[in-house]
């Protein structure tokens, strides 16, 4: 980096406060990402700019004209929001294992490969198409008189059967042809994006295991890892679930024992009393998601793990995005999921794809 002013190049004041760089490399991020249209060279150039003088002791050597030395700098010291919620006797939490006969929506599960749900459009297209076949049967087996109104009630129904049906057809024909078409664009994958290894993301490997082992099992549905906002190159939100016109966006936290609920005013809570611990941002995804998807139903959902030894419990909250714990999410979020089987829509599934950082 010799010859480059880092202060030019963020576009900032020597005498800017550590805020105002932050401020400066996010905007400038969003136009030099790679994914952007930037080269990787110089987002990597901006990257060092700001690491430099985002970093009081590194910043005061290259304002005294030491160039930074990698090999030279001392050991770095753990940061403390990798200490906060420190394992306690190296306890870690686990991907909570559930019996499939216990889960509500598990006969739904598609076979293996298959992408499409098993009831096309919904169960009550086919329920009624089926009691509308029952109901041609009627003239032979039952003793009516064929009389005029009979002759054209039947035909009415007769047409309406078969009106039903053609569109239930071309329903999943035009599904068949959507699937085909991504798979061919992104190939057979389910899940998306990956998490991150750092120790305090340990919750996020969880929950990816958890959708993994669960709910891609659903048909149809899409699973998206580390996304970022509209407008955003960070990964400003852990996981996102989509499943025809419904999208999930998720948090992984890993927070003491205690139960976690939200008072009348949103705040989340722990034991009865404010939640100062961590607090969540998907209350500003959900709305950001909105705006950018608006035939979308979108929520969302803060799976809870223990950073130590003891229970977390949750309140059946009808928020928008409460505190679940592992075993909850399945149930509630995956019942959700699968109320309405449909196929995957494609205009929803590329706009989602394409906020995977």
């Amino acid at each position: 980096m010799q010859g480059v002013d880092y202060y030019e190049l963020l576009g900032v004041p020597e005498s800017a406060s550590a805020t105002e760089i932050k401020s400066a490399y996010r905007a400038l991020a969003k136009a030099m990402h790679p994914d952007a249209g930037g080269t990787s060279d110089s987002f990597r150039q901006l990257r060092e700019a700001y690491e430099t003088l985002a970093d009081p002791e590194r910043r005061a050597e290259y304002d005294f004209g030491e160039p930074w030395e990698p090999d030279e700098a001392p050991e770095p010291v753990r940061p403390a929001r990798y200490r906060r919620w420190e394992f306690e006797d190296e306890y870690e939490p686990v991907c909570p294992h559930l019996d499939p006969e216990e889960i509500p929506w598990w006969p739904l599960v598609a076979a293996p490969g298959d992408r499409l749900p098993r009831d096309g459009r919904g169960h009550a297209p086919w329920a009624l198409v089926a009691a509308g076949g029952l109901a041609l049967c009627l003239p032979i087996l039952l003793p009516l008189d064929v009389t005029t109104p009979v002759v054209v009630a039947w035909v009415l129904l007769a047409a309406m059967v078969s009106a039903a049906c053609a569109w239930l057809a071309s329903g999943y024909a035009a599904d068949v042809k959507a699937e085909k078409e991504l798979t061919a664009e992104f190939g057979d994958a389910a899940v998306f994006g990956r998490t991150g290894e750092d120790p305090d993301q340990i919750g996020e490997r969880l929950t990816a295991e958890l959708l993994d082992r669960y709910l891609t099992k659903l048909p149809g549905l899409r699973v998206f890892h580390s996304l970022a906002w509209p407008g955003s190159v960070f990964a400003d939100t852990d996981h996102a679930v989509l499943c025809g016109r419904r999208l999930v966006l998720i948090e992984s936290k890993v927070w003491p024992p205690g139960h976690y609920a939200l008072d009348e005013m949103g705040e989340l809570t722990r034991n009865g009393n404010r939640f100062r611990g961590g607090g969540t941002k998907l209350p500003e995804a959900i709305a950001a998601f909105e705006d950018l998807l608006p035939e979308v139903e979108v929520r969302g959902a803060m799976v809870l793990y223990p950073n130590r030894p003891g229970e977390i419990t949750t309140e059946d909250d009808d928020w928008i995005a409460p505190p679940m714990t592992p075993e909850q999410f399945v149930l509630e979020i995956g019942d959700w999921l699968a109320e309405k089987p449909a196929a995957l829509d494609p205009a929803a599934f590329r706009a989602v794809r394409a906020q995977v950082v």
